[in-house]
């Protein structure tokens, strides 16, 4: 009988070392981080998930609009196309969540001296292949809206057309327009917006059957942007999402984005429900079902929005999920107390078949009545780990260190070794 092996290490230390760095490793990474107190519940109905509860909540109205046909679909050259998949390139997207710079009606709720509120983060958004965000109103001069009675608190939003600069210094690239606001001014303003981001060279989704087309590394990306409303591309119409989103894989796109606007709104709104969320007596949608159905339709990243708060993140099939980027930039007419402040930057990047390899969040927060700048506390990022830890535990999404985001299998496994090199000498 031949000898027992050599087990690598003293057997005395082995189950001690590894239990010991087990334990400081799932501490450290266990999917999301370190949890702390779970966060208050309130009363915001929901189908099959935890409640919820409101704070200023924002009227949904919106205006029928005629669906549009879609943007041509004309493919790369062969040859460019091949030169992009011979260097296995990245795509490196950055994207917020909720962007109103200041409204005109009613008076008195533009920045001084129409200020651009986002000079202090421009050059986070500039520093991307795609820079994305929602745009949460019209860029629209004229127009009449139908939502606000007299004596009535109304929330409707128009940002003066020339603001659409704003936008474009920034170094934004794509918009959602598909939002409870985006026909506060009717069709008039619905195509004034199209109109002005046009001229701007900042692409958008939104009207039903609408998808964003852009080119980077010889490749196309699509963005399609969805809200809970027939009105836009529906995501409570999952057979036409995915639909729309075979199209776009049909009309040649290498990377597709998803944007969602929806769920419940306010303070309490940071959990992600188990079912459908019910909103001010609306479907605001079942998040979970559709974001995933996107990613195993195609999706390589999908990015939520809409609860004026943020939401916890997770890997799906290797695709990241961010549920709510929260309120960016949302001057004059938002409440930014608490948890309502704080925005985040999020940085994704995704390997040639679209799959998470890291990203980033940079936080940042609304100071006055909503100037958005950088956040060196970093509370964007706790709050990301905190709530994707309690809603996703078992995502195996990393939150790391300085707003490093990770593939938390991935990572674990090469800093288990390195630990356990270090603990027994090898």
């Amino acid at each position: 009988m031949p000898p027992p092996k050599t087990p690598p290490y003293p057997p005395s230390r082995k189950p001690r070392g590894l239990r010991l760095w087990a334990t400081l490793l799932l501490g450290l990474l266990g999917g999301t981080g370190c949890v702390t107190p779970r966060l208050p519940r309130g009363a915001i109905e929901t189908t099959g998930g935890e409640a919820l509860a409101p704070s200023q909540p924002l009227p949904s109205a919106l205006a029928p609009v005629a669906p549009p046909s879609s943007p041509p679909l004309s493919l790369l050259p062969p040859a460019k196309a091949a030169e992009g998949a011979k260097l296995g390139v990245k795509l490196r997207l950055r994207a917020v969540g909720d962007i109103m710079l200041g409204t005109d009606f009613p008076e008195g709720h533009l920045p001084p001296g129409e200020a651009n509120i986002l000079e202090g983060v421009a050059p986070l958004l500039r520093d991307a292949d795609v820079s994305f965000a929602n745009l949460e109103g019209p860029l629209c001069d004229g127009g009449e809206t139908t939502k606000c009675k007299e004596g009535s608190r109304c929330y409707a939003f128009r940002m003066p057309g020339r603001f659409t600069g704003y936008l474009k210094a920034a170094g934004l690239h794509v918009v959602s327009t598909a939002n409870n606001h985006s026909g506060d001014f009717g069709e008039e303003c619905r195509r004034q917006t199209e109109a002005f981001l046009d001229e701007a060279g900042i692409a958008w989704s939104g009207p039903p059957g609408s998808i964003a087309w852009l080119e980077r590394h010889g490749r196309r990306v699509a963005l399609l942007a969805f809200h809970a409303s027939p009105h836009t591309n529906n995501l409570n119409d999952l057979p036409a999402a995915l639909a729309l989103l075979a199209q776009a894989k049909r009309g040649g796109a290498h990377w597709v984005v998803v944007s969602f606007h929806g769920g419940a709104e306010g303070a309490f709104a940071t959990r992600v429900a188990q079912g459908k969320e019910i909103f001010l007596k609306e479907d605001r949608g079942d998040l979970r079902r559709f974001a995933r159905a996107m990613v195993e339709g195609g999706a390589d990243v999908v990015l939520g929005h809409g609860p004026h708060v943020l939401r916890g993140m997770e890997l799906w099939k290797g695709k990241l999920i961010a549920y709510s980027l929260g309120n960016f930039a949302t001057y004059g007419r938002f409440g930014l107390a608490g948890p309502l402040g704080i925005g985040a930057i999020l940085e994704v990047v995704l390997d040639e078949e679209g799959h998470f390899t890291e990203g980033r969040v940079f936080s940042t927060q609304q100071v006055g009545r909503g100037i958005v700048l950088p956040d060196e506390g970093g509370k964007a990022f706790l709050a990301l780990r905190e709530l994707s830890g309690l809603d996703f535990p078992q995502t195996g999404l990393g939150l790391g260190v300085d707003g490093q985001l990770y593939r938390g299998v991935v990572e674990g496994l090469r800093v288990f070794k390195f630990l356990n090199s270090l603990l027994t000498g090898e």
